[in-house]
């Protein structure tokens, strides 16, 4: 569901063009006077029909009108990069040139990866959500997987009485920052596309209401199995067999639940490592040996192994970057 304070958010579009909202709310089904939250379907269906009216698919928000057409080009843009990272960089020289501000920019450090957002303007917070939307939604589907976040900057102000900015995104979120900022592991970068010419096409049939549901942080049976790992040490992590008959399914149907949200049982398992890896050696200062024993390692060596391709670094190159950070 989407909170309604994003529906108010989307029409603020047609009400600075002076536009009566009552006939896009109509057509995606959405009651004007209701303050309940909405489905995807009736979002996606009110931005489409809000894309016609105001003849822009990013609300006004930015510098230029992003003119009705322009996130399927986007798409086929990117579709035949080899990698995420190659089809990252052409997302954001498009989304640049059509938008011409606010403007992206990759950048990597410390086995992560940033996208940074600057504007020749103040921006509301809702112009970064759906910039963030926008490319989080392309990018998951071309790999067949949700990007777990690590943090999320806004270079404004905290919209008023609105928690769900906070929840939206599944990490940190950070308001009156001098720049817009997305951050998440750098492996990713690495993955692969898996998409062609098909699956687009119905990629785009769906869309955008399939890009506000398919890759959320906080849906299905995905979430309920990384809310179990994270509730039980490593250590203590049982089979995939015992966590699927947990949730009364098979394990190969367990499989394809994931797989159908974008998800795989060692993506999630190797994010939740990640995290608490990082803060072990970060913030509580462990050493790799025993960091490695608190994720369930047998051996330092295999952590040592699975820490470089969660990072690019090794552990000990990430412990002396925290190190000359403090000093």
């Amino acid at each position: 569901m989407i909170s309604r304070g994003f529906v108010e958010d989307a029409l603020d579009c047609l009400r600075r063009l002076n536009i009566d909202p009552a006939a896009a709310l109509a057509k995606a089904g959405i009651s004007p006077d209701a303050a309940d939250d909405v489905s995807n379907v009736q979002y996606g269906a009110l931005w489409l029909e809000i894309a016609v009216l105001a003849n822009d698919e990013f609300f006004g928000l930015s510098a230029r009108p992003m003119r009705p057409g322009s996130f399927k080009l986007l798409c086929q843009s990117v579709l035949h990069a080899g990698t995420l990272e190659q089809a990252l960089r052409r997302a954001l020289s498009f989304l640049n040139i059509v938008l011409d501000s606010p403007t992206g920019e990759l950048r990597q450090q410390d086995g992560q990866a940033e996208i940074v957002l600057t504007s020749t303007e103040a921006r509301l917070a809702f112009a970064y959500r759906t910039y963030w939307l926008l490319l989080l939604g392309v990018l998951s589907w071309l790999i067949g997987r949700r990007i777990s976040l690590r943090r999320v900057d806004f270079a404004c102000p905290a919209p008023d009485n609105r928690r769900d900015y906070l929840q939206f995104f599944g990490a940190p979120v950070h308001f009156d920052r001098s720049h817009g900022r997305l951050v998440f592991n750098a492996s990713y970068l690495a993955l692969p596309i898996i998409r062609d010419e098909k699956s687009l096409r119905s990629f785009l049939r769906g869309a955008p209401a399939n890009i506000l549901l398919g890759y959320r942080h906080d849906q299905g049976i995905s979430a309920r199995l990384r809310n179990r790992l994270k509730m039980t040490d490593p250590v203590d992590w049982p089979p995939f067999d015992v966590l699927a008959r947990e949730a009364a399914l098979s394990p190969a149907t367990l499989r394809r639940r994931l797989k159908s949200e974008g998800q795989s049982f060692v993506a999630i398992r190797d994010d939740i490592r990640y995290e608490q890896a990082r803060n072990l050696m970060g913030k509580q200062q462990f050493s790799v040996a025993e960091t490695a024993a608190r994720l369930g390692y047998a051996e330092p060596s295999a952590f040592h192994r699975s820490f470089v391709k969660w990072s690019g670094m090794t552990p000990a190159a990430f412990r002396q970057s925290i190190k000359n950070r403090s000093d």
